[in-house]
């Protein structure tokens, strides 16, 4: 708690209760396991749960039969259950089957995962579509994997095997995001300095190559519509991309050091960023402005000292499902939850070495990666103000500057733009 000052610690903020861990396997000989956990992520209907677990492999699990493990083995139960009904389909035979976990060798080191799911009715970029090797049906889940070597490798998560092998990166793999639409359009970062989108519905056609990062790209996040991409890396880069025109909208500035994590809020409205300044910043996205600022160390570095205090450094953040709560993770040893409208974290959780973290499908749950094992956390849970949830339903639709022209109160302007 050192990190606090002392009025800070006068609250006694809150401990997150602890809901499970997984682990990875002890063995220190087996060359395949035992390195960083940098990735973990839920399937976006909450049916599976994957994690970089070492080196090459990456475990698929279904959710709900981690949580009855959980609770079968004497671990806290979640604050909020998840629904164990998930049968799905199979995508060779179409027949209704019970979820597999799958142990995936990917063939080298696994930096970055991401689940992405198919709509049929959103259709391929591509103009000419005669023929294609694959048809992605409505109950199509996809693993892609981010490698070490720059390729990219995608998994059919109901089968376990490998569809397609991307190729044309020259680096490293930092972060993958599929679009939420369905679309099957996956965005690529990586150490070489690009982003590259990848249309899986055309077979993995590469269809653009976005430049702007001057040095390492670390992470990338499309808005909720799909609109927007935010891409952030070195040299204090948060960069903001049109996704129909494939052309930057802006840069945000305002960090003092690598910015490592990015993404957007459950209505768009929100734009939260970690980076090594100790420091995550939450924009909005459509005018660029810091709205709120979460810091890591009292008082916080200057602009000149904002890298030397690595013992403070954020390695990533998630947003919660219910707008209001964010996620941060910081070489201190600690995992906080904040509110979007309090100085201070409501929750804590120890956490030797986190590397990265996510909420659950539902939020229930926040997972966090640790040295090939993943530890899970219940998160502050409270019922959305009707307020809340009107201001979430009119930012889905509405950007920052139609919100200015409406003929209402100013006070209500303010707060439908996070002002208060």
């Amino acid at each position: 708690m050192a990190s606090f000052p002392p009025s800070v610690n006068e609250k006694l903020i809150a401990r997150s209760r602890t809901v499970g861990e997984l682990l990875a396997p002890t063995s220190p000989f087996d060359k395949k396991c035992g390195r960083e956990n940098w990735t973990v992520a839920f399937a976006p209907d909450g049916s599976y749960f994957a994690w970089s677990q070492g080196h090459r492999i990456v475990k698929l699990v279904p959710w709900a039969q981690c949580l009855n493990n959980f609770l079968l083995h004497g671990t806290k139960n979640a604050a909020n259950s998840v629904s164990t009904r998930l049968a799905r389909q199979n995508s060779d035979s179409g027949q209704k089957n019970k979820p597999c976990e799958h142990i995936i060798d990917c063939g080298d080191i696994v930096w970055s995962l991401a689940f992405g799911s198919s709509v049929p009715e959103r259709q391929s970029r591509c103009v000419n579509i005669e023929w294609h090797r694959f048809k992605f049906g409505q109950d199509q889940l996809l693993l892609a994997t981010g490698l070490n070597n720059g390729r990219i490798k995608i998994w059919d998560v109901y089968t376990g095997k490998l569809l397609l092998n991307l190729m044309d990166h020259t680096e490293v793999i930092r972060d993958l995001t599929f679009a939420p639409d369905g679309s099957l359009i996956l965005v690529s970062a990586s150490r070489d300095k690009t982003l590259r989108v990848w249309d899986l519905k055309d077979d993995g056609n590469m269809m653009k190559v976005l430049r702007g990062h001057q040095n390492w790209v670390y992470g990338c996040a499309f808005s909720p519509d799909s609109s927007i991409l935010c891409s952030v890396g070195a040299s204090k880069a948060v960069f903001l991309w049109d996704m129909d025109k494939y052309s930057m909208i802006r840069k945000l500035e305002g960090h003092h050091n690598d910015v490592v994590a990015c993404e957007f809020s459950p209505d768009g409205a929100l734009l939260a960023t970690a980076s090594y300044d100790t420091r995550v910043y939450v924009w909005d996205p459509h005018t660029g402005v810091i709205l709120m600022e979460f810091g890591h160390l009292f008082p916080p570095p200057t602009p000149i000292f904002a890298g030397g205090a690595n013992d403070r450094w954020v390695r990533s953040v998630s947003f919660s499902h219910d707008g209001l709560h964010i996620a941060s993770i910081a070489d201190d040893k600690m995992v906080r939850f904040w509110r979007i409208d309090e100085e201070y974290p409501v929750q804590v959780a120890p956490l030797n070495n986190g590397l990265c973290c996510t909420f659950s499908t539902d939020g229930s749950v926040l997972a966090a990666g640790q040295d090939g094992s993943v530890y899970f956390w219940a998160t502050p849970r409270q019922v959305s103000s009707l307020q809340h949830l009107c201001r979430m339903a009119i930012r889905r639709v509405m950007p920052t500057s139609q919100v200015k022209n409406l003929p209402i109160p100013s006070k209500v302007v303010e707060f439908l733009c996070y002002q208060i």
